[in-house]
């Protein structure tokens, strides 16, 4: 039997996106209404941080009947028609494949004309102004055990997604895999628990044997982009500690696409050829009731330098020491030199019986 349960696909990419479309109109009307947010000018005394020229110049006639601040009577051509015969760019932004609802509605959705108290003249603070309408994702962002930075730092949902419009599912900015690359290829940059962050775009140029999904291009597959209960913003459990109980459930992660009897069975001579003769050794190695290794003792989960991701050394502790795995692939097996044990080899080949 494979390696891989029988018909299993990477996970599927998630739909809540923080500025995903909405296309069919009654999916649009049956998401909750935001609270409609006012376009007039700020009361005088006000902080105001942003004002539109316009206004700040005093030519309400540039998009009012009058000139009078007092009474300027209604504007003179439809929201999106007005906006553009001065913000000409957008129209080719609105010319884009994925469109925001919002945005073809009309621009005060979330623009004031006038002045505001947020940058871009938004209607309120960004995210909170995107959560009036994304309610489902507010859910995760907020109620996540493991939040995602990028939604509350530098640009905050604009990291990622384009609020006018986009030629990329979801509204992103870039293709998903370059996206996440684009960010995650620096060095220094740690976790919220101070952990050291892989620098991707160097570990992947390094190491050119990829990890299906990521060969896919597919992060989401094992990551969630906007919050998770698990580790690492992962879609489903997995130890966060080189050493874990085995529990079937703690590996949903590896299990939604590898088989579960890779570890459960402790003989085989067709689950996996990482054995002795018959003697699972994936088995010895990860199920055990307290100690047991998880799949990263042996395994890098994005790209390596040999086959099946099997990694030259690992991080071994707080301290982050690597322990070198010094593993060998041999014709029939291989061996691992003075790692958690002994040097060690193994062969797939059962040998032959002596003749008496």
């Amino acid at each position: 039997m494979p390696l891989f349960r029988p018909g299993a696909r990477p996970l599927a990419l998630l739909a809540l996106l923080v500025l995903g479309s909405a296309r069919a109109a009654d999916a649009a009307a049956a998401k909750p209404k935001a609270q409609a947010l006012s376009v007039a000018p700020l009361p005088a005394g006000d902080k105001v941080a942003w004002s539109h020229a316009p206004y700040e110049a005093g030519d309400c006639s540039l998009c009012h009947q009058r000139n009078d601040p007092k009474s300027p009577g209604p504007i003179v051509k439809g929201v999106v028609e007005l906006c553009t015969s001065c913000h000409e760019e957008f129209a080719d932004v609105a010319g884009r494949k994925v469109k925001h609802p919002p945005t073809e509605a009309g621009c005060t959705n979330c623009h004031n004309p006038h002045n505001s108290r947020e940058r871009k003249l938004l209607l309120a603070e960004q995210t909170a102004l995107c959560f009036g309408c994304h309610a489902d994702v507010k859910l995760v962002a907020e109620k996540s055990r493991v939040k995602h930075a990028a939604l509350t730092t530098g640009s905050k949902c604009v990291n990622c997604h384009n609020p006018h419009g986009a030629n990329v599912e979801h509204l992103l900015v870039q293709l998903p895999f370059d996206l996440c690359i684009s960010c995650h290829s620096k060095d220094g940059v740690s976790d919220g628990r101070g952990a050291t962050l892989t620098n991707f775009k160097s570990w992947l140029e390094q190491n050119k044997v990829w990890h299906a999904p990521v060969e896919a291009k597919d992060c989401s597959a094992c990551h969630k982009p906007h919050g998770s209960d698990s580790f690492r913003l992962l879609v489903a459990e997995y130890p966060a500690k080189f050493y874990a109980p085995y529990d079937p459930a703690n590996y949903a992660l590896c299990f939604g696409c590898h088989n579960d009897r890779v570890v459960a069975e402790p003989t085989t001579t067709t689950l996996t050829n990482f054995r002795d003769g018959s003697r699972n050794l994936h088995f010895v190695h990860v199920n055990k009731a307290e100690r047991g290794r998880t799949c990263r003792a042996c395994h890098e989960v994005h790209a390596a330098k040999q086959e099946h991701q099997i990694r030259d050394g690992v991080p071994y502790g707080t301290r982050g020491w690597i322990l070198k795995l010094n593993y060998t692939k041999t014709a029939t097996g291989g061996s691992c030199a003075k790692t958690c044990h002994n040097a060690k080899t193994y062969s797939y080949k059962a040998a032959p019986e002596k003749k008496p």
